[in-house]
């Protein structure tokens, strides 16, 4: 074996390549492939956790064993110059490299390996270990051992790759805030603006024509047998009309479609029509490294055609609220069911609520822009106006107004009662100040609960849980 020194290069052994980078703290290993200009020629470029393959390179996950990058020279396409082999902290364990033991990255293609130990890193959390690189119609190998402060997401960002998933939402037009949809059929001023995604009765100006997906069932036989009698034909479980995301009940929406909306992976209960179902993950490729650091996010699935589109979330009450770009909505990803392709999400922190396990969580979903969503609770809400100092349990806690200010209270004092054992049980509420509102489910469950599997986030609304 052969140990290289910081900056020295070596012919390739071989044609199949395989570059393992072991380490004694968890790392995300992850490869970019880039052209003379050393960026990616596009998001595709980039290999890790979440994009596992690309043309010529594939990522292997170690499952409790060093992470694996396997690169075939002779598949990679003519304008790749070099293919670079990174290492990131995971968050799991130090936040720097300077409390790392061992970063060691060998190649080795049959018997022959070399092998670089990385070492001399202080403040970074992210490591360009190797790179894979052309010359003179070969391939050769360097070791690099450049360090980035900002972890995965400097790297591929030095590397070209694009970390904002959507653009900007178009600028607000008016000054309404969030607005609860109002009650169906409820009468609107003559005139007044409608929200997003909600259109005048027939008749009004501005309404769109009738929606016709599909014909209407009859429930009498055509063979001459007597027809179903049920008290579910009534029309109040007949599927509501128009387009756009509205409430079909109190535990369902449906969505008129004619071009595309966003939807919790797996929540799809029936459709009608012509609809395409395509896996997103956690949306882009930025927000599946910033949900993999912070386990918040919403597993995502795009619905586009013409048709019907029905969801549900383990019987959870829907809610609907439209947001008109003014201010923005953070919530749970556990508790998100639908929304709006116009709509953008991120994932943020949740100021002053370290240290507490909630279903408001560390970091929550911040959506921003113009549109319609579809949340769930585990019960009916009550919405509190914040226009005085307003408390919160923290499981209890959904969402929020995102312009308002979080931090955390304590209740109990400490004294002898808590020393022996004795406390209310309200030891910490989430504080809330400023000018807006909180949705508060009448449940307690921790984060992700019933509606959210084992945790928020990424893993929420999957195994573990009563719903799958």
């Amino acid at each position: 074996m052969t140990v290289l020194a910081p900056g020295e290069n070596r012919p390739a052994p071989g044609d199949e390549l395989t570059v393992t980078v072991a380490c004694s703290a968890p790392v995300d290993v992850s490869a970019l492939l880039l052209d003379t200009a050393g960026k990616v020629r596009s998001d595709a470029d980039f290999v890790f956790f979440n994009q596992p393959t690309g043309p010529g390179v594939v990522y292997r996950h170690g499952n409790g064993g060093p992470d694996i990058v396997q690169v075939t020279t002779s598949a990679l396409p003519a304008d790749v110059d070099k293919v670079v082999v990174t290492a990131s902290l995971d968050g799991r364990g130090p936040a720097t490299f300077a409390a790392v033991g061992n970063l060691t990255a060998t190649i080795q293609s049959g018997p022959t390996a070399l092998t670089f130990p990385v070492s001399g890193l202080t403040t970074e959390s992210g490591v360009v270990c190797v790179e894979i690189y052309r010359r003179g119609g070969a391939w050769k190998v360097r070791a690099i051992g450049q360090g980035y402060d900002d972890g995965l997401a400097g790297i591929a960002s030095a590397y070209g790759v694009n970390l904002d998933d959507e653009p900007e939402p178009a600028a607000p037009q008016g000054n309404t805030a969030l607005t609860a949809h109002p009650p169906q059929g409820a009468p609107q001023h003559p005139g007044a603006p409608m929200p997003p995604g909600q259109f005048p009765p027939p008749g009004q100006p501005g309404s769109p024509p009738p929606a016709h997906f599909g014909a209407q069932p009859s429930y009498a036989s055509q063979q001459g047998v007597p027809p179903v009698h049920s008290d579910l034909f009534d029309p109040s479980h007949a599927e509501v009309n128009g387009l756009g995301i509205q409430k079909q009940g109190g535990k369902m929406v449906k969505v008129g479609l004619n071009g595309e909306v966003m939807a919790r992976s797996g929540s799809m209960v029936a459709y009608q029509g012509d609809l395409k179902f395509e896996a997103l993950g956690s949306g882009g490729i930025g927000r599946a490294i910033r949900q993999h650091l912070t386990g918040e996010g919403v597993p995502l699935m795009k619905v586009s055609g013409r048709g019907d589109l029905f969801l549900a979330n383990s019987a959870a009450d829907v809610h609907i609220i439209d947001l008109d770009g003014s201010d923005g909505l953070t919530i749970n990803g556990a508790n998100v069911l639908a929304f709006d392709s116009t709509l953008r999400y991120d994932i943020g922190r949740v100021q002053g609520a370290a240290g507490i396990a909630s279903n408001a969580g560390l970091f929550n979903c911040v959506f921003t822009g113009r549109g319609r969503i579809a949340i769930t609770t585990h019960g009916t809400p009550v919405v509190l106006t914040v226009d005085q100092p307003t408390y919160a349990d923290p499981n209890a806690a959904v969402a929020w107004s995102s312009s308002l200010q979080t931090g955390i209270k304590r209740n109990d004092s400490f004294g002898l009662g808590r020393l022996i054992g004795r406390s209310t049980g309200e030891a910490s509420t989430l504080s809330f100040s400023g000018r807006g509102f909180v949705i508060v489910q009448p449940s307690e469950l921790p984060p992700g609960g019933l509606l959210g599997g084992t945790g928020g986030g990424q893993q929420a609304g999957t195994g573990g849980s009563l719903f799958g």
